[in-house]
């Protein structure tokens, strides 16, 4: 079992206050960071009690991790060892729903489809729809500030979270947004938590705006052979009246993780379809909502580039799918390496571009899914074999890219074989604003008790 040895001292503080059933063994979580183990974990019911927690970690140098479904687990730095892991499965209750005035607040361990379950019973939903939302929680997406397709419509978490209540590294319980008392320091502390990936707090509870389901959608699909065409072709769309609620694109290689079976069948399936392209084409989806005449409007201005149109059935089948693409991709092949491309949108073509051209430099094959025209891809770099990718291979890349691409532009890693997070800087080149960041976490966070080790603060 990796980590400290916990005195009985303080096993005794933290069953006084959880109880026995909530505080356990990190061996039996089956859970592990680069293959570091929790030395053991707890499961705290209420806020009070996650406070509790962080008020005897911060008395005792003890390095908590927080942890909702684990969906995000891989990012950032190998720890160099984990105390605490705080689990917030049980903070998992709804605590606020006005279906009138479309504010809902529920606990950080809720998951997001229990979530959507919750509002599709009064036409209601939130645009939400990380990778896995049945394992994904409120309080893991936020701190990962995870998006998917309705972030081209909706926006980011940051644009519909109203308020959070959440436990700073000393075991303050603190809010931000929305029905506040007071936030810390005088920081916009609800913007702050979200992305923070935990370093700043635990996050107990979230606040939300929802909104009315669409009565009708159509998913109207693209194809382009050419990157800069398709580029040209999205911005179009973004500047006409034109207002889908999704808008995704896959690249030619990636077209395959979209759906079908997620787990290989056998150790050839770990390699992709084929070296030479099935699909050679970049495929473009865009969701409308809307009445008739609007879902019409949309079939006459986008025309004769449109292949195919979904409704029903077909058309969540494939948005659960692109949601998911970057799970699959990762279920299919554990040995490659995924990252986030946030870059401006006016140089999306570069960026595909020069992704693909650094991975086939370095022997590996390219893959991506994502929204170009709010500037978030997530790329998967793919070994040519069913055996691992040299870690030299995902650094020269990884190096190459973040040497190449416009000023403005950030590669993160999210996932890669833990060998290979030896030879590179997960995080990339630090932020201009780290200073700040830094001093925002010691004021929060002074013993750094939170992640510690794991993030570029």
């Amino acid at each position: 079992m990796s980590g400290v040895s916990v005195s009985i001292d303080v096993r005794d503080v933290l069953t006084r206050s959880l109880g026995d059933a909530n505080v356990r063994e990190g061996a039996f979580a089956g859970v592990s960071f680069d293959g570091i183990q929790p030395s053991f974990v707890v499961s705290p019911e209420e806020t009070e009690h996650a406070a509790d927690v962080m008020r005897v970690a911060s008395g005792n140098d003890l390095v908590v991790v927080p942890h909702g479904g684990g969906t995000v687990q891989s990012a950032g730095y190998k720890p160099e060892r984990v105390d605490i892991l705080l689990s917030t499965k049980l903070l998992n209750k709804v605590l606020h729903y006005d279906a009138g005035d479309l504010t809902l607040s529920v606990g950080a361990g809720m998951k997001i489809a229990d979530v959507q379950k919750l509002l599709a019973e009064y036409g209601q939903f939130l645009p939400i729809d990380p990778p896995n939302p049945d394992v994904a929680t409120i309080g893991g997406t936020l701190a990962a500030n995870v998006s998917g397709p309705l972030q081209v419509g909706f926006g980011s978490a940051r644009d519909f979270c109203i308020g959070i209540e959440f436990v700073t590294g000393d075991g303050t319980i603190a809010r931000g947004g929305g029905r506040v008392v007071k936030n810390v320091a005088g920081y916009d502390m609800m913007k702050l938590l979200i992305g923070s990936y935990g370093t700043l707090g635990v996050i107990t509870s979230a606040n939300f705006k929802v909104f009315p389901m669409p009565k009708k959608t159509r998913t109207f699909v693209m194809q382009f052979h050419d990157v800069e065409k398709m580029v040209k072709f999205l911005s179009e769309v973004s500047h006409s009246p034109l207002s889908p609620i999704a808008m995704e694109v896959v690249s030619p290689l990636g077209m395959e993780y979209v759906s079908g079976p997620a787990k290989p069948r056998d150790p050839d399936d770990y390699m992709p379809i084929s070296t030479v392209h099935v699909n050679v084409a970049w495929h473009v989806y865009v969701r409308a909502a809307g009445s008739d005449a609007v879902l019409a409007r949309y079939a006459s201005e986008l025309g004769v580039d449109v292949k195919l149109t979904l409704q029903g059935e077909d058309e969540t089948a494939l948005w659960r799918g692109l949601s998911d693409w970057s799970v699959n991709v990762a279920t299919r092949h554990p040995h490659s390496m995924q990252v986030q491309l946030a870059f401006p949108k006016s140089c999306s073509a570069e960026v595909l571009q020069q992704s693909e051209s650094c991975a086939v430099a370095n022997n590996l094959l390219f893959t991506a899914a994502g929204r170009p025209t709010v500037g978030n891809m997530v790329a998967t770099f793919l070994p040519f074999t069913t055996d691992p990718a040299s870690s030299m291979q995902y650094a020269n890349a990884i190096s190459a890219l973040r040497s190449e691409l416009p000023k403005g532009c950030t590669v993160t890693v999210l996932r890669c074989p833990k060998e290979a997070k030896e030879r590179f800087d997960v995080w990339g080149t630090p932020k201009a604003d780290l200073q700040l960041m830094r001093e925002i976490r010691n004021s929060m966070d002074p013993k750094l008790i939170l992640n510690r080790g794991r993030y570029i603060v």
